[in-house]
């Protein structure tokens, strides 16, 4: 078993999580105004990748560039992975890999704790990968423990790219925002982001 073979229900079960849906959970949150780079790139490439329509090209054309210029924002105080193994305890089926990965560490060479914000790319459904994201976020909560580098939230997303679905896990406490955010309001999408990294959200 690994993170892809979890649901949301299998996840909540073995990690013995409480969880709250909340709509609008990050409503509250600024947004962050994109780079006219970013802007550009989305005109470009938004409406191509949606006509493919394959997890792979909204990932790669969308996601990433969202997740690059989240990490410009913060002048590279962050580093970003993508489709990395993230083997954490096998005995609780906490391996696979993740599809992005943020941490709080400047290191861009090697992952280094804390981890601090999953992304999980999906083809339109974006509760499937519901309890893949929760997953990866107790192993990140793991992760940070156990490198001794604990930070008081994991956060999370499930995205098509063009809609984001966000999470965030509190020790035990999953809170699941009920609320879609469209790549439209992409000032929306970065602010939360930025909010995850700052623990403001």
């Amino acid at each position: 078993m690994a993170y892809s073979n979890f649901t949301l229900g299998t996840a909540r079960e073995a990690f013995q999580l409480e969880e709250t849906d909340t709509a609008g959970l990050f409503s509250h949150i600024e947004p962050v105004a994109p780079s006219e780079l970013l802007t550009a790139v989305l005109d470009r490439k938004v409406p191509l990748a949606t006509a493919i329509g394959t997890e792979k090209a909204k990932s790669e054309m969308i996601v990433a560039d969202v997740l690059v210029e989240l990490r410009e924002q913060l002048e590279h105080r962050i580093s970003l992975f993508s489709g990395i193994d993230f083997n954490v305890d096998a005995d609780a089926a906490l391996i696979g890999v993740c599809d992005f990965v943020v941490s709080l560490s400047p290191r861009q060479f090697s992952l280094r704790a804390p981890v601090i914000v999953l992304v999980e790319a999906k083809n339109g459904n974006l509760e499937i990968g519901l309890g893949q994201c929760v997953a990866e976020m107790v192993a990140a909560q793991r992760f940070n423990a156990q490198a001794g580098n604990d930070i008081p939230r994991i956060y999370g997303a499930t995205t098509s790219g063009t809609e984001w679905r966000f999470l965030k896990l509190d020790g035990k406490k999953l809170y699941i925002d009920m609320s879609v955010y469209s790549i439209e309001r992409c000032e929306k999408v970065l602010g939360i982001l930025a909010s995850m990294v700052a623990q403001q959200a």
